[in-house]
């Protein structure tokens, strides 16, 4: 008998859809994405895909990703063992998982253990400069040494975030309790900030384990820190080994694999703008829920009632450094420039002598309330790669709103006149990631219309540097998310490890004779 398949007298020979993987691609080959575009394999993605290596078709865009073979043994290796530990968790106690977060944050206060972390540390901060790579989030100075410390120190002392019951409905014989528990496995991709591989372990606190890579320029510094102290603390605990798990590879196929296992519960992404969104858009198609946060920046307006002196001090303290939250984009009321726009340059400069100098974009209608003398100036602004000499003033169209600057050492910034507090709202929610927004403004009201208006998840009245789990809500955050792909269900923009649950529901029956449709009990026979 032959191998096809009658199908009303036509035969036919069994293709790829129904057996069988893929074990080569041919330039120009077309790739269905969207259920109605196509994406062509380009010559270069042919020759390195081999027989076992996998295809990830981004859905959103006709990314066409290749996952070679070891690089998804890694990471599906990486999440078995999560997984495993996942399923002895159950058994594990409270107690021991304080143990965990105590041992943890023991090893990173010691001094031989933290030496020979800084020393992993170092090499990789020399490897990243080498390469023009940012290195002001790298390094693992005293500070972060000590924020890490304090942030596991926490965690030991957080109570216990599983078996928490959130409500009780009673009835005649029986009650329902509403009970947290454990959500599973948690996949983290993120930059290079050792930091952010302690918070991590935070998911620990509930029940739940974790798997994480990090960038190739911190992944010296996680391995220390995994035998110097990750590794020990679990022993030490008692917790399955594979309750926090390196994956251990610096390739972004490492990455892309992880996040396409439908194996994790929760996929949780931090780093550049288009990465991460692409990383989002693997885990949501394999029906992975995501917490993202790419794209940062925070917006700054000053109203028509602004305080001079409250606005200079907010502009200045959102400019000490350059993370998510720092202040990118500063819009003026029109009535108030010609005013506040000397004091939004004071506080610039400040912020400059503070670090190395400043950089500012300016709309392009705007630039004549810029003094000439400054839009002539040339000056050094440290880049990854250096400092480079580049014009000091430069104008900024209103598409390019959006765009977060990532400078080094130099403060950068846009500034934008606007004509009324809505049309910087407007402003906001069309350009914006719609991360964090604050408002510089005596009136009450006017605070309640912006609060009102505003898309986004944080807002305040004064710097913008306060959107930080630990700084603000005294929990070590894994994440923060902003609205750009739409407000998240049931949880806030900060994401810590006691927010990473699911519910379940107890019954507790105590009238034997409940029945739904009516009957009562009969007699037991002998």
């Amino acid at each position: 008998m032959g191998h096809g398949v009658d199908d009303g007298g036509a035969r036919h020979e069994p293709g790829p859809t129904r057996e069988g993987r893929l074990q080569a691609l041919a330039a120009g080959q077309a790739i269905v994405f969207g259920g109605d575009r196509v994406a062509y394999v380009s010559p270069a993605l042919a020759q390195a895909f081999r027989p076992g290596d996998r295809l990830v078709v981004v859905q959103d865009t006709g990314d066409l990703l290749h996952v070679p073979a070891a690089e998804q043994a890694t990471a599906a290796a990486a999440v078995a063992a999560a997984a495993e530990a996942f399923a002895r968790m159950g058994a594990v106690s409270d107690a021991a998982i304080t143990a965990f977060f105590a041992a943890f944050a023991d090893r990173l206060a010691d001094d031989a253990s933290w030496t020979r972390i800084a020393q992993a540390n170092a090499a990789d901060v020399a490897a990243a400069a080498a390469r023009g790579r940012s290195t002001t989030r790298l390094r693992a100075d005293a500070a972060m040494r000590a924020d890490m410390v304090a942030g596991l120190r926490a965690w030991r002392d957080a109570a216990p975030a599983r078996g928490k019951v959130l409500e009780t409905v009673a009835h005649d014989g029986w009650q329902v309790d509403q009970v947290t528990a454990p959500l599973g496995v948690v996949g983290f991709v993120f930059e290079g900030r050792p930091n952010v591989f302690a918070d991590a372990t935070g998911v620990l606190r509930g029940g739940n384990t974790v798997v994480f890579r990090i960038g190739s320029d911190a992944l010296g510094t996680a391995r220390a820190i995994v035998a110097e102290a990750l590794a020990p603390a679990l022993a030490s605990a008692g917790l399955p080994p594979g309750a926090a798990v390196l994956v251990d590879s610096a390739a972004h196929a490492a990455g892309w694999a992880m996040f396409a296992d439908p194996r994790l519960a929760l996929a949780v992404a931090r780093g550049s703008g288009p990465a991460v969104a692409q990383l989002g858009a693997i885990a949501r198609q394999a029906g992975t829920p995501v917490s993202l946060h790419g794209t940062g920046g925070a917006w700054l307006v000053a109203d028509a009632s602004a305080d001079a002196d409250r606005f200079h001090a907010a502009v200045f303290h959102s400019l000490d450094r350059k993370v998510c939250n720092s202040l990118n984009v500063c819009l003026i009321v029109r009535e108030r420039a010609a005013d506040l726009v000397p004091v939004f340059l004071d506080a610039l400069a400040a912020a400059g002598e503070r670090r190395s100098g400043w950089k500012l974009h300016v709309a392009e209608a705007d630039m004549a309330l810029i003094p000439a003398a400054l839009r002539a100036l040339r000056g050094p602004v440290v880049r990854a790669q250096g400092p480079v000499e580049e014009p000091l003033v430069e104008p900024i169209a209103d598409a390019e709103l959006g765009r977060e600057w990532e400078w080094e050492a130099t403060p950068e910034i846009t500034l934008r006149i606007v004509d009324s507090l809505g049309a910087a709202v407007d402003l906001f929610n069309r350009y914006s990631p719609r991360f964090a927004a604050s408002l510089i403004a005596q009136d009450a009201e006017a605070h309640e219309r912006f609060y009102a208006a505003v898309d986004a998840p944080f807002t305040g009245d004064g710097f913008t540097r306060w959107v930080d789990g630990q700084y603000a809500l005294n929990r070590p955050e894994l994440g923060l998310s902003n609205w750009q792909n739409g407000r998240l269900f049931a949880r806030g923009g900060v994401l810590a490890g006691d927010g990473v649950f699911t519910v379940r529901a107890r019954v507790r029956q105590a009238d034997l004779s409940l029945d739904r449709g009516g009957a009562s009990t009969p007699p037991r026979k002998a």
